[in-house]
């Protein structure tokens, strides 16, 4: 590991990553990375609950998963709106019990692969571990070793990078997530009702509207490839199932509206699927890390993040819009785009000039090529 620096080969990492669905799949390689590196020791994830549901019972480099109790900045519904703040709070018992759990742990290494140190380091300097390592700007708590966060850069490649600064190392880039029995007996009564007819899965929804096509060209996609001899699973959360009734009701033909599945029942109905077609959000990470095909619907600098690095099975719809349809204001300047801004907080679209024709060819391209079924 570095070890020349750092000492022994570690008894026990800790890795702090308490984010959404996206951010927990992008860090799935240096995950990869630490457990390939040291195959012996002893990976805890420190995350949120469905984090833990979904691991459970299925194959992960992860060893083990603790839960960590809501704290502003580190995984509460602050971090959802864009508006970080600079500390976590610790002054519950509940809070403080975990931090003397963590300590008993006598972690050798504790990592962090979010944000730029403001809240995480704070937080893994109170687990204490031997060793810290993440990501420190200026006005961060200072650790053991780091890189700085600059904001445009591969998210996958951003992770594999803190991960080096442990040793570890890979050549397995792309995030992997294994669908267990479990998800595919979750999925079945959905596929039963396609009865063995190729689909291809809309994923409409986002938690940001900025990044949000618009749900009438969703419903002339689908129309097109129902044209094709596709069925169309429209799937969402239970918080977009007016914007996939929106959909149903503008297309011509029948759609499956599929709003109800967890999220290993997700992963099956992905992988077994003919195409994905979503906008820039978690699912969309799902689908490719499960092998599916997919198209993504981005917001330019969102590619530099978010998008996926190989082009085999992966196509990218991009808009080149960098002002507010509303009021001109350039979100990316002088920092990037948020879902929330000092200067603009209007509900606009950022990626409604992306044209049917253009999600359609890209679409073709993939539902027309031949590929090996074996990798991503």
């Amino acid at each position: 590991m570095g070890t020349a620096h750092l000492g022994d080969i570690p008894r026990k990492i800790a890795v702090l990553h308490a984010k959404a669905l996206g951010d927990f799949v992008v860090t799935l390689p240096a995950l990869g990375a630490i457990k390939e590196s040291y195959p012996d020791t002893e990976l805890v994830l420190l995350t949120k609950p469905w984090v833990k549901e979904f691991l459970t019972d299925r194959p992960s480099v992860i060893d083990r998963v603790v839960c960590v109790p809501e704290m502003a900045g580190i995984n509460d519904p602050v971090e959802r709106k864009g508006r970080l703040p600079n500390r976590y709070s610790s002054d519950t018992p509940e809070i403080d019990r975990f931090f003397q759990s963590m300590k008993a742990e006598k972690f050798d290494l504790a990592i962090h692969m979010q944000g730029d140190g403001k809240s995480a380091n704070p937080f893994i300097n109170k687990l204490g571990a031997a060793r810290t390592i993440g990501m420190c700007n200026p006005g961060a708590q200072p650790l053991h070793r780091s890189i700085p966060y600059v904001h445009y850069q591969s998210e996958v490649l951003r992770n594999l990078e803190i991960a080096a600064l442990a040793g570890a190392t890979t050549s397995r880039l792309e995030p992997r997530i294994e669908v267990t029995e479990t998800d595919e007996a979750e999925a079945a009564p959905i596929l039963e009702i396609i009865k063995g007819k190729p689909y291809v899965v809309i994923h409409s929804g986002a938690d940001d509207e900025r990044r949000i096509w618009p749900a009438g060209k969703f419903a002339e996609v689908s129309d097109a490839l129902t044209d094709r001899g596709y069925g169309i699973i429209l799937t969402g959360t239970s918080k977009e199932e007016r914007t996939v009734a929106r959909i149903v009701q503008a297309m011509r033909h029948e759609a499956l509206p599929c709003t109800s599945l967890k999220l290993g029942g997700l992963a099956a109905l992905l992988r077994k699927s003919a195409l994905v077609i979503s906008n820039d959000t978690g699912p969309l990470h799902l689908a490719r890390a499960v092998g599916a095909d997919t198209v993504g619907i981005y917001w330019g600098p969102n590619v530099l993040n978010w998008g996926p690095l190989s082009r085999n099975r992966h196509r990218l719809a991009i808009s080149w819009q960098v002002e507010c349809p509303g009021c001109g204001v350039a979100p990316v300047r002088p920092w990037p785009f948020l879902p929330v801004t000092p200067d603009c907080d209007h509900p606009y679209s950022f990626i409604e000039d992306i044209t049917v024709a253009d999600v359609l060819a890209l679409a073709d391209e993939l539902l027309n090529s031949q590929k090996p079924q074996d990798n991503n």
